[in-house]
């Protein structure tokens, strides 16, 4: 915990663009948090990380060495998905909070470790970042929902397109590589996240995929270009979630919600949220007013619960993110069996 000084003492493992835009930002507005160490995937990128972003912090080599600082309270994971379960595991093992980069792990028993790690370390603070999306008008779906505005949902779609994997002859990208990103194929698990916390667990999944392009200057792609998943989710709805990276001039990423009395529809691009009841002319914009409009408060959030001493949760916590993990694992071996995979939630 925090030191006498009263710091919160950061060790990043991973100091990449995301960890310097998404994250830095929102820890450093913090007096009272301090980035000591930092470790990347050369010395050399570390170093140059704390000479431009964290002057007083310490460049190390192994990760593994990062861990070993005993007063360290607290280690911000920004590594591919393939480092996450290991280090995560042994910075709980060593006494340190841990927040790690999405998506989760490569693959369910990976997360499954992870979230029992945590269990044993209920001291300990532990939370995946959570998407973007969705965020700015979280509370108000929440509502809706809970108010009974749609009646009991039946049918949900949710598509996701873009175009990044488009171009043949372009390199594999991290997230292409089986080998950095584990099972995780495209927005899946980030929009698994989403939908599950609005409209509850997915209970079983049937998966299909397409490689578009399988070959990138020499390197075989084995995750798909394009993913189409039939689920059902607990409260009895069924629904189509569609993904790809090989759409050109793709739509924006869409959620539609139909209930037995009403249509929520969500913009994430926009933010903008749509809804009518049956007998409506047609749908209608439904302000996000300002004491219900969210926004990202992830750093705030972790180092709230850190400070608790356990009293606040962060959401999503480990437990949370393998619920995720469990879909994204699902999806996986849908597709290789070619069968529904039912998940046990």
């Amino acid at each position: 915990m925090a030191k006498a000084n009263n710091k919160l003492r950061v060790g990043i493992i991973g100091a990449g663009d995301i960890v310097k835009r998404r994250h830095l930002p929102g820890l450093t507005k913090h007096k009272e948090v301090e980035i000591t160490a930092v470790s990347n995937s050369t010395y050399e990128s570390a170093d140059k990380f704390c000479k431009e972003y964290a002057p007083h912090a310490t460049p190390i080599l192994n990760w593994a060495d990062l861990l070993a600082l005993e007063d360290l309270d607290i280690v911000w994971i920004g590594t591919p998905p393939y480092m996450h379960s290991a280090i995560a595991v042994s910075a709980l093992e060593a006494g340190k909070h841990v927040f790690c980069q999405a998506r989760m792990s490569m693959d369910l028993m990976e997360a499954e470790e992870m979230a029992a790690t945590a269990k044993r370390f209920p001291n300990l603070v532990t939370m995946v970042c959570p998407p973007p999306l969705g965020l700015k008008g979280d509370l108000l779906v929440k509502k809706l929902l809970a108010e009974n505005y749609l009646g009991t949902p039946h049918h949900i779609r949710l598509q996701s397109f873009a175009a990044a994997y488009l171009d043949p002859e372009a390199p594999a990208h991290w997230r292409q590589r089986i080998e950095l990103s584990g099972l995780n194929v495209l927005a899946l698990g980030i929009y698994v996240e989403v939908l599950q916390r609005w409209l509850g667990n997915i209970t079983g999944v049937y998966a299909r995929g397409k490689i578009l392009n399988p070959i990138r200057q020499g390197y075989e792609v084995i995750i798909p270009d394009m993913v189409t998943v039939l689920c059902t989710f607990e409260g009895g709805a069924e629904g189509v979630l569609e993904f790809g990276g090989v759409h050109p001039l793709p739509s924006g990423d869409r959620l539609e919600v139909y209930g037995d009395t009403g249509t929520m529809t969500y913009d994430f691009g926009n933010d903008v949220v749509q809804a009518g009841k049956e007998g409506d002319r047609a749908l209608h914009t439904v302000e996000i007013t300002p004491e219900l409009e969210g926004g990202w408060q992830v750093e705030d959030d972790f180092i709230a619960a850190v400070k608790s001493k356990g009293k606040v949760r962060p959401r999503p916590d480990f437990e949370e993110g393998l619920r995720y993990m469990r879909v994204v694992q699902a999806v996986a071996d849908s597709r290789d069996a070619n069968e529904w995979v039912p998940i046990k939630t």
